[in-house]
């Protein structure tokens, strides 16, 4: 598939990488995600402040730039490229479009501090046992029911809840906090193999307003995944790009029985057939990106053949860039081993291998 970038794509795209492969260091990032917040909140506002690519996707009313889709995948490749732990995927992808097509005075103004970098948007989506559960009560609602592994939820300013009222499953917006949650919420924090942020959340009569409601969760909701599921497959392209071309140059380094590995035929032809599902994996991603805006069908069925072509190439990447490195290659030490981690890890975000295929196959009846 031939895809080409604008020259405002290409300058975007490399004023990122340029930012990110002089200022994001892999070890100091591994710190904060493991001892410290978490994340990095100064490069959060470097994001915003700096490059504006928490606007580059929203509209101009709310200080957008007016980019869509393709700045989406230009932006989320390089975030996979230097494994960027910051919550893009979860703020302006997931939360950002829910946020943009409920349309509603409170989801602008989060809007507008999403572009300003000031909120973190995480989603509440996926229920541990009964669904959520949302009564009126007077001019408010309130919400009981209990979330499992709510991503960037730890680092959230804001929660969007899905939780079924008597009508319907449908959208709330709240204001949170995971190191002083509201009354009514209970959090659980807890940190990812791939050294990312989530928590398990129990909301035990958790009070809104009554514009807290934004909308009835579909189709909105169903779009939204759709769109996390293409951008995390984006940025598994970025991860596995940088692993490959690692492993090239490793193995044109280690010398075994007075010669580089990287001379032994096995072995080229090993990392040819990580090369050939890599550009496999970067089509399915370019046509999933490109049919994000196509009608309901048509846009599930492309993105779930890319999320399963990532996912099947994501785990031959990474576990033969793993075997060509040696034992070495799951150390903390070598980036390889992160790389590793998080092309494990997105296998599962946003429906797995197995459920893509039979979703896949189930569209093309």
């Amino acid at each position: 598939m031939e895809f080409n970038l604008s020259k405002e794509q290409e300058l975007l795209r490399d004023g990122l990488a340029k930012f990110l492969d002089t200022r994001y260091d892999l070890a100091t990032s591994r710190s904060a995600a493991k001892t410290g917040p978490g994340w990095q909140p100064e490069i959060w506002r470097s994001f915003a402040e700096e490059l504006g690519i928490l606007a580059a996707t929203f509209d101009e009313s709310v200080g957008g730039i007016g980019g869509g889709a393709e700045e989406m995948m230009v932006i989320t490749e390089a975030l996979g490229r230097a494994l960027v732990v910051e919550p893009y995927v979860s703020t302006v992808v997931v939360g950002g479009g829910l946020l943009a097509r409920a349309d509603t005075a409170p989801a602008r103004a989060v809007l507008e501090q999403i572009v300003e970098g000031k909120a973190v948007v995480a989603l509440a989506h996926l229920d541990a046992g009964a669904p959520a559960t949302a009564e009126s009560d007077g001019d408010g609602w309130v919400i009981t029911g209990t979330k499992t592994v709510v991503l960037d939820a730890p680092l959230a300013t804001h929660l969007l809840i899905t939780a079924d009222t008597a009508e319907a499953t449908s959208l709330f917006l709240a204001e949170f906090d995971a190191t002083n949650p509201p009354a009514g919420v209970t959090a659980h924090r807890l940190r990812t193999i791939d050294d990312r942020q989530a928590a398990d959340l129990v909301f035990d009569g958790l009070r809104l307003p009554a514009d807290a409601m934004l909308c009835v969760a579909e189709p909105s909701l169903a779009r939204a995944l759709d769109e996390g599921a293409a951008a995390v497959a984006s940025e598994a392209v970025g991860c596995m790009r940088k692993v490959v071309a690692d492993t090239v140059d490793y193995c044109k380094q280690r010398q075994q029985f007075g010669q580089p590995i990287g001379s032994f035929q096995v072995l080229q032809h090993r990392m040819v057939d990580m090369y050939m599902e890599l550009e496999q994996a970067v089509a399915a991603v370019y046509l999933a990106v490109l049919n994000l805006d196509a009608e309901p069908a048509t846009r599930a069925r492309a993105v779930s053949a890319a999320k399963a072509t990532v996912g099947r190439a994501a785990r031959f990447i990474g576990q033969n860039a793993v075997q060509l490195h040696g034992g070495m290659g799951m150390t903390e030490e070598l980036a390889i081993g992160h790389y590793f981690k998080r092309l494990t890890a997105v296998q599962y975000e946003f429906g797995t291998t197995d459920y893509h295929l039979g979703r896949y196959a189930e569209l093309s009846k």
